[in-house]
């Protein structure tokens, strides 16, 4: 389980764990779970890589280590191509002479069927789209039975990031600060963490899912500004957002999941509505932030 201090990782590692998986956490930093067996690897270099996989031998990898940032800034170029694509090139590389099963962590901004195979906004989404091509190589010369399962807009309990929309506005709300937000015109697919690791579980598990790159959201599209009224309503906020105050990020498109797939091929579909999803999001960092 690479990137198991992440947060998708770290829900995925736990409900793991619950499962009664012998569980192999690794991140590059130290152990985020003292209660797993915990590696400290960095997966952007080969032989790291390599000493890792032979030491633990899985029957499975997730792969969701990387660099998580979508800027629209040069300054990311280097370090996504490092930690999106080499990492996953390595780990590819590291399996290639083994029978292990590897699901791949991909972005839904990601040119593919769903976006009417739009160009790569960012940086991060150009590497993570170098990745899957990647691994469908691999694939194809040395058999390695590979799963892309791209999240569109996650969101849940937990996300240490808090310059994300929904903890960054909960945590504003909670702590009585006014969020400085954008017009709220973005609209995207958002999705609830639980309902995430549910399909990279139910991936792992699917034979016909072998060599298949899908979506993995709700199919609804919600506008930023549609979402954070909805924060401020669960909130009980009396005070109107403050749209405007940033400005918009460029490049930005609808990145909305087609969901068919993955029902099809894992027979996934989410669970947790938009609303109640916040509603436990909400709750979860308030026990926390007072």
């Amino acid at each position: 389980m690479t990137g198991a201090s992440g947060f998708i990782g770290g829900h995925l590692a736990r409900r793991l764990a619950e499962l009664g998986a012998d569980v192999h956490a690794v991140s590059r930093g130290p152990a985020a779970d003292p209660g797993m067996r915990w590696h400290r690897a960095d997966l952007r270099e080969p032989d790291a890589t390599a000493r890792l996989l032979a030491e633990v031998s899985p029957e499975v990898i997730f792969h969701l280590a990387g660099e998580v940032n979508g800027a629209r800034d040069p300054g990311m170029v280097a370090p996504t191509l490092a930690g999106n694509l080499q990492s996953t090139v390595n780990v590819l590389t590291a399996v290639a002479s083994r029978e292990c099963r590897v699901v791949l962590a991909g972005s839904i901004e990601e040119p593919r069927p769903g976006n009417g195979h739009a160009a790569a906004p960012s940086p991060y989404a150009m590497a993570k789209s170098a990745a899957a091509r990647y691994a469908d190589l691999y694939h194809r010369l040395w058999g390695v039975p590979y799963t892309i399962v791209r999240p569109s807009m996650v969101y849940g309990p937990g996300q240490r990031d808090t310059t994300k929309l929904v903890p960054y506005v909960t945590l504003a709300l909670l702590h009585g600060d006014e969020p400085q937000l954008t017009s709220g015109a973005k609209v995207a697919d958002w999705v609830y963490v639980d309902d995430v690791v549910s399909a990279f579980l139910a991936a792992a598990l699917s034979d016909r899912a072998v060599g298949q790159a899908f979506d993995v959201g709700t199919g609804v599209a919600t506008s930023v500004r549609e979402v954070v009224e909805l924060l401020f309503d669960i909130a009980g906020s009396t005070s109107k957002p403050g749209f405007g105050a940033v400005a918009d990020r460029p490049l930005d498109i609808t990145q909305l999941a087609d969901p068919g797939p993955a029902l099809d091929l894992i027979g996934w579909r989410p669970e947790v509505a938009l609303g109640d999803g916040l509603r436990r999001t909400i709750a979860w960092y308030a026990q926390r932030a007072i």
